[in-house]
């Protein structure tokens, strides 16, 4: 397995397991009667904003540890440079995430054209948000096995 499907491997690896954990953690937290109170919005709110930050500072960490073990395990000090096969790797992968971020943003705008709870429109975006991540690593493992 290259360097490059490991690094996309550990990406797919972290989005899931932090993705699970946080939101299991957050989702016991939900503040319960109306939907539409404004504590309801502030939750969610505060749960998008705490989770950005702390899920690209977990990913950056994992990536150093993935770095750390690929050196230990092959000797190599520097990684393999990007050549064009991978930039248009990357790119393809982060076409067919802008695509899944693009349908779960008219989701969650067309559940409030539908009158759902806004609420609705908050888990579909942070759903959105966390396919996004997995769609792009799964593309790239697919285009390096495939050999595109």
């Amino acid at each position: 397995m290259s360097y490059q499907e490991r690094r996309a491997l550990a990406s797919l690896i972290s989005t899931l397991l932090f993705s699970t954990v946080y939101f299991g953690y957050v989702l016991q937290r939900y503040p319960a009667g109306d939907p539409y109170s404004p504590d309801v919005f502030r939750f969610w709110g505060l749960s998008i904003l705490v989770y950005i930050p702390v899920s690209i500072i977990a990913n950056i960490v994992i990536h150093i540890v993935v770095s750390m073990a690929h050196t230990m395990a092959t000797k190599e000090q520097e990684h393999p440079f990007a050549d064009e096969r991978d930039r248009l790797i990357e790119l393809r992968a982060t076409q067919n995430a802008i695509y899944v971020f693009t349908v779960g943003f008219l989701l969650a705008m067309g559940s409030l054209a539908v009158n759902l709870p806004p609420s609705v429109k908050f888990i579909v975006l942070i759903v959105s948000g966390i396919m996004t991540g997995i769609v792009g690593a799964l593309s790239e493992l697919y285009f390096y096995r495939k050999g595109f």
